[in-house]
């Protein structure tokens, strides 16, 4: 399977309530489609220092942020392929490489302090940011229900729906059931317009009609915060 490895967009993030996402999926219809995968549970393991400099960085909203990670879309086995993902954002606009590597490399390299096997421009990237943090290690596995939309137009506009989205200290596997503290309130949903051009007219109107707004948001930084008792949700 082809996986795309590079992608430079701009990804705007809406928090949402459950009558907000039927009107926006309504006015989606004409427009977009929901992808193959439907719904889809994404699993995430993330990178800090011994003192999270990188969630603590995120937070203070910089011009240029930074952060590693390892994905995969099911329940991860030894052999399973997962993608370790560098994702960067500088004025807006996100910048992510990644790799994909079976769990059981990815895991026994980067939870033992050594480079991936792969000397491609990104392995380097990827060897560069883990030398410059020196003390990365697992701190969060972080998942969330996904529902991912594609334009009709073959663009690559795209508009994701994440739901229960959960975070967890402990049992760091990507292989492990589902299950954690939640950073969404009830009936909230996260939603993302992801393009690396301009936004339809026709989403433009969408969110004017609905009283949507952008906001700065962070999965990983607020499950932080939250960790550490800067936040409480009810």
């Amino acid at each position: 399977m082809t996986y795309q490895m590079t992608f430079k967009r701009y990804e705007l993030k809406y928090m949402i309530n459950r009558q907000q996402k039927e009107n926006m999926l309504q006015s989606m219809e004409a427009y977009m489609k929901l992808d193959q995968y439907k719904r889809t549970t994404i699993r995430n393991i993330y990178f800090d220092t011994e003192t999270y400099r990188l969630a603590r960085h995120s937070l203070e909203k910089p011009t240029y942020k930074e952060k590693l990670r390892v994905r995969s879309y099911c329940p991860a086995s030894e052999d399973t392929p997962v993608f370790v993902e560098l994702k960067k954002k500088y004025k807006h606009v996100v910048y992510k490489r990644r790799l994909v590597c079976p769990e059981a490399e990815v895991m026994n390299c980067l939870c033992n302090g050594n480079p991936l096997p792969d000397h491609s421009q990104i392995g380097n990237e990827l060897r560069y940011f883990w030398e410059y943090y020196k003390t990365l290690h697992p701190t969060v596995f972080l998942s969330y229900e996904r529902e991912a939309y594609y334009a009709l137009d073959g663009s690559d506009f795209r508009v994701t729906f994440d739901e229960n989205i959960l975070y967890r200290e402990d049992d760091l596997s990507l292989g492990s059931d589902i299950y954690g503290t939640s950073i969404l309130e009830q009936g909230q949903t996260l939603m993302e317009i992801k393009t690396s051009g301009g936004i339809p007219l026709w989403m433009s109107e969408a969110l004017t009609r609905n009283h949507l707004y952008k906001i700065s948001f962070s999965k990983y930084g607020t499950a932080y915060q939250q960790m550490k008792g800067e936040i409480q949700y009810a």
